[in-house]
């Protein structure tokens, strides 16, 4: 049995994405597995496949294969490899170990916390294999616990059942990990993804070394959309008080508790809805010297794009008054529908709208353990900004 595809398909897979949509299919198998995908003159490669999915069909090697379980396997080991020095130097590290199809894994996100692994696997073709494929982690990395933390609402479009169960070894409810000079405490089995946001890492420990490197000493922080408290705890040593804004008081009780573990006692904490407190503090005529923005996507669907991007502008507006000349404001942006230039347009509509003259002095994205690839503007979400008030 293979898969046939449409021309749209075809020239979808000749151009290097690996997903299909369900309206390019022509001949689709009744079950999820792993099965050729063919045009009119041949074999494109081999995919995991789901008649259920709207995504019905994602490429994981392109081109005819022998053995394509065994090409699967290899690009286990090649993005393990990716990370391997990473992983082996730093046993309290968080870190991305796959990152779906950026690393021709499709929808199988790994993440290591002290060397607990949590696995995510949002592809139908996947179950059967989770046996071997928690045997391979354990054997290629010697871990010390694999979760399978099925509990993602996108399983249900894939018409995959929800649960959390271990592969391997006994994982604890949580564990202690290290970013820099910070320490977090990771719920393994609960809170967002897959316990923290690994993505945001090396922006974090970017502006704490920027406020070190540029002599911050002192001032008042702001971190809007706090979650854990990781921004705020970066930032801490440099100011003399940090405000940790979210709306979730479960979000701001695991950064009471981080906070504590650094011995952090600067940190304030605010439960509040950003648009609403942004506003107020601009009315009560407060000035801050650093100002982090982290928000949620705003925009799900491509179809949210101009609304998500109107929030973006009144979170970055608000937060430019803010800050007193010479301030920074650290802003980002992980919807993948808002595009990097998008983005950019909407911080120079919010700086000429809040009558501020602001330099970029620093343009990144997301960590890299999170790879991009050119021909899957998807895989390419993140963007994060640094900028510099100067008047």
């Amino acid at each position: 049995m293979k898969v046939v595809l449409t021309p749209r398909g075809v020239r979808r897979v000749l151009a290097r994405h690996p997903w299909v949509w369900q309206s390019d299919v022509l001949e689709l198998p009744e079950e999820p597995g792993i099965y050729p995908v063919a045009g009119r003159r041949g074999v494109l490669g081999w995919a995991m496949v789901n008649p259920r999915s709207l995504i019905s069909v994602r490429v994981f090697h392109f081109g005819d294969a022998d053995d394509p379980l065994a090409a699967l396997w290899r690009n286990l080991d090649s993005a393990l490899d990716f990370r391997r020095v990473a992983y082996r130097s730093n046993e309290q590290a968080g870190l991305r170990l796959t990152f779906a199809e950026a690393d021709l894994l499709p929808g199988l996100v790994i993440d290591s916390y002290a060397r607990h692994l949590v696995v995510q696997a949002h592809a139908a073709a996947w179950e059967p294999l989770l046996g071997e494929l928690g045997e391979r982690l354990q054997a290629a990395l010697a871990a010390n616990s694999i979760l399978a933390r099925h509990d993602s609402p996108l399983r249900e479009k894939e018409g995959l059942e929800r649960y959390v169960r271990p592969l391997a070894g006994a994982t604890p409810a949580a564990a202690l990990v290290g970013e820099g000079r910070v320490r977090y405490r990771v719920e393994l089995g609960a809170g967002q993804k897959t316990g923290a946001f690994l993505d945001q890492r090396d922006n974090r420990l970017f502006l704490g070394e920027f406020l070190a490197a540029r002599g911050q000493r002192g001032g008042r922080g702001l971190d809007v959309f706090s979650y854990q408290g990781l921004f705020a705890l970066q930032m801490s040593p440099h100011l003399d008080s940090v405000e940790l804004v979210d709306s979730s008081a479960a979000a701001l009780a695991a950064a009471r508790e981080n906070a504590a573990l650094n011995r952090a006692e600067n940190l304030t904490f605010t439960e509040a809805n950003a648009f609403d407190l942004l506003r107020q503090k601009e009315r009560a005529g407060e000035q801050y010297d650093v100002v982090v923005l982290d928000p949620p996507a705003f925009a799900a669907r491509k179809s949210d794009r101009q609304r998500a991007l109107a929030a973006y502008k009144e979170v970055n507006l608000r937060a430019l008054k803010l800050l007193r000349p010479g301030g920074l404001l650290a802003t980002a942006s992980c919807s993948h529908h808002v595009h990097e230039a998008e983005f950019y347009e909407m911080l120079a509509g919010a700086a000429a709208d809040a009558h501020r003259l602001v330099r970029l002095r620093a343009r990144r994205g997301q960590a890299w353990d999170h790879p991009m690839l050119l021909t899957v503007p998807e895989t390419h979400y993140l963007k994060f900004a640094l900028l510099e008030v100067l008047s």
